[in-house]
């Protein structure tokens, strides 16, 4: 059985976004050292229920909230996913250092992500 791991918020004005949370709910935000522009949520203890997630600039056709799910092998879940209706929005691409992610679409219109752990993704 897949998890949602992580979760993104994609926003018109990143800072604004990251002051919001860090101040509503106590968020550790900080800034990743990627090929992107993205800010890293720690949402609370890693001994306490729930997860972590990011903040990143909000993209066309990507809905405001985005929930990733965790995938052995993300071609084969592809494979299931256009089996069974739904349609992928961005094809695999590597997130260097951690692994494989796709978005996609269900049959109800919602995006989600799936990424597959890989430490030599590049």
């Amino acid at each position: 059985m897949s998890r949602v791991v992580h979760f993104e918020i994609g926003a018109q004005d990143t800072a604004r976004a990251v002051r919001f949370y860090s101040n509503v709910f106590g968020w550790k935000l900080q800034k990743w050292d990627g090929s992107q522009e993205y800010w890293l949520a720690t949402t609370g203890e890693q001994s306490t229920p729930g997860i972590d997630g990011g903040v990143m600039p909000a993209m066309e056709g990507m809905p405001g909230v985005v929930n990733t799910i965790d995938v052995v092998d993300v071609d084969e879940v592809v494979a299931k996913i256009t089996a069974n209706g739904g349609a992928i929005v961005e094809p695999k691409k590597a997130v260097p250092g951690i692994g494989w992610l796709v978005y996609f679409k269900d049959t109800e219109g919602n995006v989600s992500g799936i990424m597959q752990s890989d430490p030599s993704a590049r």
